[in-house]
């Protein structure tokens, strides 16, 4: 007989931070970003302790850290995840969890707390800091007990997986160095996602089918919902003889080059985008949730709405026929049920104004005039990208540009902040994203506004000796913001900003950085960028020119305008040659 005394039997003994950091790592996390403060030190002391599992990666700033694990997890659909010390360091992670609330990203925030025997005593950095977090999360607790460490982490990252959102987990600073048994089982192999949706109603699918068969002028419209169905989403779109577009944020999910594709509706939009849409009497509207659908879609069209979350159908526009079901499941189910369509005179229409589109576009791409025009800039982006490149995008008139300009391919990943469109977006990410694909292209993109809020963390590309691909469109404006601006008729009012030769910073700071102001030194700076092992800073310097507003074309004389403001449009945005969509209805009796 075997006797076990009770030594024998005793589990082994783990910091509790330590234990958390094992949870991590079971459900896949490898690195984090952040910025340590004597409050995080435990969490700090277990990073160190598992660094051979576990990369730190160091930012210069707590927003820069929320905002990389926010675009990190759009990227990869994996949980992205952040840290900040107590107080002014909790609070700077607020703006990149915004941004992964309103893009439904799952992001855990590890915040940090005074040590118990301090809370609610008025200490140093003490804060109540969950009440800051409550608007921004689906799931905020504070830990309790250093038992109790490993296992709130493991639920918020279930939370935040389930919820497509912010898991905040507040550490009081003694409980992560307390040793607690290890005997934590993490939750993570036992996480079952499923795409398991309803399957679409049958007579609903029938009824949509006739709707497009018989429309005059049909569209499809995805979003990111959409995503894993392109094939789906071109099958039926050749089958039927209907053009597609998309949400700005689904960009590249269809080939630009598709003649089918006309691009995206609004302000960050293309000509044949907003063309489209808003001339379409029958819309299959896949997988979005378009907030501007009211004001470019014709409010009469025929509408049908295939969606997994029964909230959504119906809440951007009225409903002839609504689908809950997952997108590839329903145009499946379109695809069967409905027969080949020869021709149709609107897709052609559409493909003619596509073709129009792109060749007026063409037209910019080398024109050397100082300062550079935007299409130049972009057209070398596209020259030396490669096929896996992935593309961070910042907010303002980068955006359009990024939208339209950009020559992307489903083998190629882009983001933005989409619905909170925080300026500064771009380098995070793109520091994000190349530790989440260390071996493919990654650029930043960003106007010199958005690139000034977080500049600083070029130092962390140097750090990490990141081949990023930083590209500064310098026009010293907020010019997103002046475009407003003149739309209301108000004087310009703090839009302006001055110049800097972010090439030479970007040097200071240890990148390789270029001032660009003629053609040939445009051409010179992307040849060389390729080239350099670790990061480089390409500053533009752009004219200040408003991107061509297509959600309010004035390219014929009508009740609402006249042939002299016809010709001072066509004159400002230098848009002779493009053709008016009306014209091109009637030359295809659309």
């Amino acid at each position: 007989m075997i006797v076990f005394l009770e030594e024998d039997v005793k589990m082994s003994k783990i910091n509790a931070a330590d234990a958390m950091i094992k949870v991590l790592e079971d459900w896949h996390v490898d690195h984090l970003f952040g910025l340590p403060g004597g409050s995080f030190d435990s969490t700090m002391n277990a990073l160190h302790n598992r660094k051979s599992t576990m990369k730190y990666i160091q930012v210069r700033h707590e927003e820069t850290g929320a905002i990389a694990a926010a675009g990190e997890a759009k990227l990869t659909g994996k949980i992205g995840v952040t840290f900040g010390s107590a107080g002014p360091g909790a609070v700077h992670l607020l703006n990149g969890l915004y941004d992964a609330k309103h893009d439904h990203a799952p992001v855990l925030a590890l915040v940090a707390q005074v040590p118990t025997s301090a809370m609610n005593t008025d200490f140093f950095q003490e804060l109540n800091e969950n009440p800051i977090f409550a608007d921004v999360s689906v799931y905020n607790r504070t830990v309790m007990t250093a038992e109790q460490l490993p296992a709130v982490v493991d639920q918020a990252i279930r939370q935040a997986y389930e919820h497509s959102g912010v898991a905040v987990v507040t550490i009081p600073k003694d409980l992560g160095w307390a040793e607690i048994e290890d005997n934590y089982v993490s939750t993570a192999d036992n996480y079952v996602v499923t795409d398991n949706y309803p399957l679409p109603d049958q007579t609903a699918v029938d009824k949509a089918v006739e709707i497009l068969t018989n429309a005059k002028r049909p569209l499809i419209y995805f979003g990111l919902g959409a995503k894993k169905a392109a094939k789906e989403l071109k099958q039926l779109s050749d089958q039927l003889k209907i053009p597609l577009m998309s949400s700005a944020l689904a960009k590249g999910v269809i080939t630009d080059a598709d003649e089918a594709y006309m691009g995206s509706a609004g302000r960050v939009a293309t000509k044949p985008g907003v063309d489209a849409a808003s001339n379409a009497d029958a819309i299959l509207f896949v997988g979005s949730n378009f907030p501007f659908a009211s004001f470019f879609f014709n409010p009469a069209a025929k509408f049908i709405q295939v969606d997994v979350k029964p909230t959504n159908i119906g809440k951007r526009h009225h409903v002839d026929v609504g689908l809950l079901a997952d997108a590839k499941t329903a145009l499946q189910a379109f695809i069967d049920r409905s027969s080949a369509v020869e021709s149709r005179a609107y897709y052609d229409a559409l493909v003619a104004d596509k073709k129009n589109w792109l060749e007026w576009l063409k037209k910019f791409v080398n024109e050397d005039q100082t300062p550079l025009r935007v299409d130049t800039v972009f057209e070398q982006i596209n020259q030396i990208a490669k096929d896996d490149a992935v593309f961070a995008l910042d907010v303002g008139n980068v955006t359009i540009d990024g939208v339209r300009l950009l020559k992307m391919k489903p083998t190629q990943k882009i983001t933005t902040s989409g619905w909170y469109a925080t300026m500064g977006y771009a380098l995070p990410t793109a520091i994000a994203a190349q530790a989440s694909y260390p071996d493919r292209q990654v650029f930043s993109i960003s106007g010199d506004g958005g690139f000034t809020m977080v500049m600083h963390d070029i130092l962390t590309q140097v750090k990490y000796r990141q081949p990023i691909i930083n590209v500064v469109l310098t026009n010293e404006s907020l010019g997103f913001i002046e475009a407003e601006q003149d739309d209301t008729g108000q004087p310009h009012s703090g839009v302006d900003l001055i110049d800097a030769n972010f090439g030479d910073a970007a040097t200071a700071l240890g990148a390789k950085g270029y001032e660009v102001k003629t053609l040939a030194e445009l051409k010179a700076a992307f040849k060389d960028a390729q080239t350099v092992n670790g990061p480089t800073v390409i500053d533009v310097k752009i004219s200040d020119d408003r991107p061509l507003p297509v959600e309010q074309l004035v390219l014929e004389a009508d009740g609402n305008h006249t042939q002299a403001d016809v010709d001072a449009f066509v004159k400002q945005y230098h848009a002779d040659g493009l053709i008016p969509f009306s014209q091109l209805l009637n030359q295809f009796n659309a």
